[in-house]
C-alpha cells in the first residue's frame, strides 16, 4: 500500500476498506432458512407473475413463515382498537370505541413520557406492562408468584433469546460456551450461536415417537460435545417449531432434572403457548413444572423464558412485541443484562403496548368480552381444524408421512425422495429437499422451507409447511402437493 501520491497527482488504486475477506466471518456462517433463497425466488416469481410472464399457476402461496395476519387470518378487533387509541389519542372523545378499550389505552398512555406512544420508555419495559406481565404468568401458572423486576420487554421473542444467548457465551477453544438445540429446530438458534461465535450441539428428537424428546439422547449429546466444548445452556421449543410437538408434564420434569445434574442454563421459548390442538395434550410451562417440583428444584434452576406477540391467537408479528421472564439469574449478572437492553434504549413501545393486550384482554362484563372471546376462539378452532386436515391429507400421498400437528402452526412431513433425484440434487450442490422445494415452487407457486434449513437426521427429508392459510386455500395447496409429489415420484423413478 503506497500513501504517497503518484506521480500526476491521482489517488493510489486501492480495494474497498470492507469486502467478503475483510468482513466479519461469523456473519458469513449464519444461515436463516426460513428466508433463505426460496424465498427470494418466491418474491421474484410474483414479479414476474406481475410483469405478465405467463407461469403455471396464478399465484405464490407463502407457507413458509409463520405470518398469520398475511395469510389471511384477522386482528383481533380489540387489540386493534386500543392500538388506534394509542397512536392517535384524539379518539378517545370518539363514541366509535368501546369504553374498556379507551381505559385501557389511558391507561397505557399515562405510564408513557409525555403521553405518548412516540416517547422512548424505560429499557427494561414500561413499569405497568412489565406488572401485567407478571400478574398473566402468575394466573397461567395457577398462582405461582412472578416478580416484574424478573420481567424484561424485547423485540419480539427473538430479541430477547439473542439477549440470554450473548450472555451465555464465553472462553475459547475446549472452554468455549456449547448450545444444546433441538435438530430439528427453528433457525433463529443455529444462526444466532453461529453469529455469536458459540458452539452448535443438536440433539435430535424422535420423529418415529411424534417428534418426542428423549433424555437418553441429551445424554448423549451432551457426552459428545463435552470433549470439545463447554456446553452450559439447553434450549427447548414447546410446543415445537418446526415440528409442532407438545410436550408431556413428565417430560419436561425430566428435562429439568438433566439440566440440574449437568448444570447447564435453561431456556423455554413458548411462544406457540396458546397453540395446543391435540385430543390429550395441554401446555404446560417450563417455570411451573421447576416451581411444583420443589424448592431443591426451584431455588437452582437458572431458566429465561419467552413469549411473544406474533403467534398464537394475536398473529401480530410485525409490531415486534415480547417479553421473557428470568428466573434464579445472579444478582450481579441480571445487573449486566440491564444494562445491556439499556445500550438499545428500549423495545418498541406500540410493541409493548400490544403485548400489554395479549396478557390483561377484556374480562367477562366488559364490553369488549364477547367479541374478543368469539374472535380468539375462532382463529384457535379454525387452526386445529386446519392441523387435522394438513395431517390427514399429507398421509394420504404415498411417500409422504406427516406426524400429527398436536401444536404451533407448521407441519414438519417426512417425503421419500428417488434415488435419482437425490444424485441429480447433489449433482447441482443442492440439499436434495431443497432441490425438491424448488422444484415445487417453480411448478406450483408454493413456497415452503426444506427440512436440511431446520436439520434433520442424515439420509431423512423434510419440509416446513404453515397451516396458517384460509382452509379452502390449504385445500386447494395440499392437493396440488399431492399432485407435485406423485408427479415428481414418476419422474425421478
Amino acid at each position: 500500500r503506497s500513501w504517497r501520491m503518484s506521480e500526476n497527482g491521482a489517488l493510489p488504486l486501492r480495494g474497498k476498506v470492507l469486502t467478503v475477506d475483510t468482513m466479519n466471518a461469523n456473519v458469513k456462517k449464519v444461515d436463516y432458512a426460513v428466508r433463505g433463497p426460496i424465498v427470494q425466488r418466491a418474491v421474484q416469481i410474483e414479479k414476474e407473475l406481475k410483469e405478465g410472464v405467463k407461469k403455471p399457476f396464478e399465484e405464490v402461496i407463502k407457507a413458509n413463515i409463520g405470518d398469520a395476519h398475511a395469510m389471511g387470518q384477522r386482528p383481533i378487533t380489540f387489540f386493534r382498537q386500543v392500538m388506534a387509541l394509542c397512536t392517535y389519542p384524539q379518539l378517545l372523545d370518539d363514541n366509535k370505541f368501546p369504553e374498556d378499550a379507551k381505559n385501557r389505552a389511558r391507561r397505557i398512555l399515562q405510564s408513557c413520557g409525555g403521553n405518548s406512544i412516540g416517547a422512548y420508555t424505560t429499557s427494561q419495559g414500561i413499569d405497568c406492562v412489565r406488572h401485567d406481565v407478571a400478574n398473566y404468568i402468575q394466573r397461567r401458572d395457577g398462582g405461582i408468584p412472578s416478580d416484574p423486576d424478573n420481567i424484561y420487554l424485547t423485540t419480539g421473542a427473538s430479541d430477547g433469546i439473542v439477549t440470554i444467548l450473548k450472555l451465555l457465551t464465553a472462553g475459547e477453544g475446549r472452554t468455549r460456551t456449547g448450545v444444546m438445540i433441538s435438530i430439528p429446530q427453528y433457525p433463529l438458534y443455529s444462526a444466532s450461536i453461529a453469529e455469536l461465535g458459540a458452539v452448535q450441539i443438536n440433539y435430535y428428537l424422535n420423529e418415529e415417537k411424534c417428534w418426542s424428546l428423549d433424555i437418553s439422547e441429551l445424554q448423549r449429546s451432551l457426552q459428545a460435545a463435552r470433549e470439545h466444548c463447554d456446553p452450559r445452556v439447553l434450549c427447548i421449543i414447546n410446543p415445537g417449531n418446526p415440528t409442532g410437538q407438545v410436550q408431556s408434564r413428565q417430560c419436561i420434569e425430566d428435562v429439568i432434572r438433566f439440566a440440574v445434574k449437568e448444570n447447564l442454563f435453561l431456556m423455554a421459548d413458548e411462544v406457540y403457548q396458546d397453540n395446543v390442538y391435540a385430543e390429550g395434550c395441554e401446555f404446560h410451562s417450563f417455570k411451573k413444572v421447576l416451581f411444583e417440583m420443589g424448592p431443591e428444584y426451584s431455588s437452582k434452576v437458572e431458566l429465561a423464558s419467552f413469549h411473544s406477540t406474533s403467534k398464537c391467537y394475536m398473529g401480530e408479528c410485525g409490531f415486534r412485541g415480547g417479553y421473557m421472564e428470568v428466573i434464579n439469574m445472579d444478582p450481579e449478572v441480571k445487573a449486566q443484562l440491564t444494562k445491556l437492553v439499556s445500550v438499545r434504549l428500549c423495545p418498541p413501545a406500540p410493541g409493548q403496548a400490544l403485548m400489554d393486550l395479549v396478557v390483561n384482554s377484556p374480562q367477562p362484563g366488559e364490553p369488549s368480552y364477547q367479541t374478543f372471546i368469539k374472535e380468539r376462539t375462532d382463529v384457535l378452532s379454525a387452526l386445529a381444524e386446519k392441523a387435522k386436515l394438513t395431517e390427514e391429507i399429507l398421509n394420504t400421498v404415498p411417500g409422504i408421512s406427516c406426524n400429527p400437528v398436536q401444536g404451533a402452526m407448521y407441519s414438519f412431513p417426512r417425503i421419500t425422495l428417488p434415488e435419482r433425484a437425490i444424485n441429480e440434487a447433489k449433482a447441482k450442490g443442492q440439499a436434495p429437499d431443497m432441490f425438491y422445494c424448488m422444484k415445487l415452487l417453480e411448478e406450483t407457486g408454493i413456497c415452503l422451507v426444506p427440512g436440511s434449513g431446520f436439520g434433520q437426521r442424515e439420509g431423512t427429508y423434510h419440509f416446513r409447511m404453515t397451516i396458517l392459510p384460509p382452509t379452502d386455500k390449504l385445500k386447494i395447496m395440499l392437493n396440488k402437493l399431492k399432485e407435485f409429489h406423485q408427479k415428481f415420484t414418476q419422474q425421478y423413478s
